[in-house]
């Protein structure tokens, strides 16, 4: 990439940053330095650099999106991280959003059932130094119990309902946040808190479009 195309995508990130973060409300300042410092256009397919700061979801492999930059900073944002969890994301997708939570969070563990984006994400975060997050291919909807539990769960596709096998897996204390509606299509971000008794908690966060949650705990393939 030549030195005006950086300079450019720099002062594209710092618009993003600015106006669609700050300007719609992301307060949270560890979030947004991660926003800051993790190279978007690094996760996108060739050729699409110039769109990587622009405010909305782009396509990648296998049918698959990226998430807007607004709605990934929203999510974890809404996991409320300190710097030390370990976080489980479902979908991981390009990996974008496992990198920016990587400098939120002290471990990320990341679920994805597309065996080629899994390898693919999983080859990139490698190269970009991203130590802290692990790929696991698999199918999101029953977590990773290998890791269990979490101190926050982020779902990146819509679900029909919260998974059980996710709330399972969330922790004393811990946050799960996930999509979730009556069609694949249209869903309500909600946040779900399991409190240090056990008990669970549910909130509505707004209202969200992803692509659909698939697998043994989600919607049909």
């Amino acid at each position: 990439m030549n030195s005006a195309t950086t300079k450019e995508l720099a002062v594209r990130k710092e618009r993003m940053l600015s106006q669609h973060l700050v300007g719609r409300g992301i307060v949270d300042q560890t979030v947004l330095k991660a926003m800051r410092d993790v190279p978007r256009e690094e996760f996108l397919p060739p050729g699409m650099e110039y769109l990587a700061y622009e405010d909305g979801p782009l396509p990648i492999q296998d049918g698959q999106t990226i998430s807007q930059p607004y709605i990934v900073a929203y999510m974890i944002e809404a996991l409320q991280l300190q710097g030390s969890e370990k976080v489980l994301e479902i979908g991981t997708g390009s990996g974008y959003a496992a990198a920016v939570l990587s400098l939120c969070a002290a471990e990320v563990y990341t679920v994805e059932r597309l065996p080629s984006l899994a390898h693919l994400a999983g080859a990139r975060l490698r190269e970009l130094g991203y130590r802290n997050v692990t790929v696991h291919l698999g199918d999101g909807t029953l977590g990773w119990q290998d890791h269990a539990p979490y101190d926050a769960i982020v779902v990146t596709a819509g679900a029909p309902d919260v998974p059980e096998e996710l709330v399972r897996q969330l922790a004393p204390g811990g946050r799960l946040v996930i999509p979730v509606g009556p069609t694949p299509h249209l869903q309500d971000l909600v946040r779900v808190r399991r409190d240090r008794s056990g008990s669970l908690h549910m909130e509505t966060l707004c209202a969200v479009r992803f692509v659909p949650l698939i697998g043994a705990q989600g919607w049909d393939d």
